[in-house]
């Protein structure tokens, strides 16, 4: 996997950057001269060239119309806020609580076909109980300083996880073992969910493996957490954001990396022994 799954989002910045550079230059106008007119400090000038500070609407307005460029502002608006919209921070997207962030997938999820998760610590959203949900988001709340909505989010995600009962969708899921020791909530909110993973793997629509801890000469290193809607999209979770890959070789290595990960893991029989050992482990 690539050392940073935020590349597609700084390569669109880097784009809008490159334009932005180019217009000045096709002007005539030193950095220094442009921020003069734009009424701001010359290293605001470098940071947005650089692709170091994103461009406001207001800013690129303002840079263009000192170049001589005004035909260029809407087009140059859009490329960056589609750039933006690609590296998206949790703070950011929380700031007014998490069920706003779990309804906000509804449309995605809709049209999806085909769903292709990857995680190495957590159950999938798709396949998480209640009380695990409002124990996983509790503590994201509090980690990033949001309103504590935990209960509330946990009940949106639970309701927006109903899509895997209708009919049209398919669900490949991959998970590690460890994932299934890592504990969220309470004893008792643990063990229920353990419990519907005994269930969620015979789902029809449900393909659920596990990847054993002690897998000889794993093909693929554990991995960030990621999610393929159909082969248009990944979404790849960091710890500080949400990185949207639309890149086709991207997506395809992302795709390249699941089918790996997926070969490795165990299903059926295999798989609820695995969840069983984890359930006995909890006594």
């Amino acid at each position: 996997m690539p050392n940073s799954p935020s590349s597609s989002a700084q390569a669109a910045r880097e784009a809008v950057a490159g334009r932005l550079r180019s217009i000045r230059k096709t002007a005539g106008l030193t950095v220094v001269e442009l921020a003069d007119r734009c009424g701001w400090h010359h290293a605001k000038t470098s940071r947005i060239e650089h692709a170091k500070t994103p461009p406001s609407p207001t800013d690129i307005r303002l840079w263009c119309s000192h170049c001589q460029a005004s035909e260029q502002i809407e087009d140059l608006i859009a490329a960056s806020l589609n750039a933006e919209s690609q590296y998206s921070e949790w703070r950011r997207r929380t700031r007014h609580g998490l069920r706003q962030l779990q309804d906000s997938y509804l449309d995605l999820f809709r049209s999806t076909r085909l769903f292709r998760v990857y995680s190495p610590t957590l159950v999938p959203g798709l396949l998480q109980t209640e009380g695990y949900a409002r124990g996983l988001l509790g503590a994201n709340a509090d980690l990033l300083d949001v309103p504590n909505d935990a209960a509330a989010a946990a009940e949106a995600r639970v309701q927006r996880s109903q899509i895997i009962h209708q009919a049209g969708h398919r669900f490949l899921l991959v998970i590690e073992e460890g994932a299934l020791r890592y504990q969220l909530g309470d004893h008792d909110a643990m063990a229920a969910q353990l419990g519907y993973l005994l269930t969620a793997g015979a789902m029809p629509a449900v393909s659920l493996g596990i990847i054993p801890s002690d897998t000889a000469e794993r093909i693929v290193w554990p991995t960030e957490l990621f999610h393929v809607y159909d082969d248009t999209l990944v979404s790849v979770e960091l710890l500080s954001a949400q990185v949207n890959v639309t890149q086709p070789s991207e997506i395809a290595l992302y795709l390249k990396a699941f089918e790996q990960l997926r070969s490795m893991a165990v299903y059926g029989a295999d798989a609820r022994a695995l969840i069983v050992k984890a359930i006995d482990a909890l006594h």
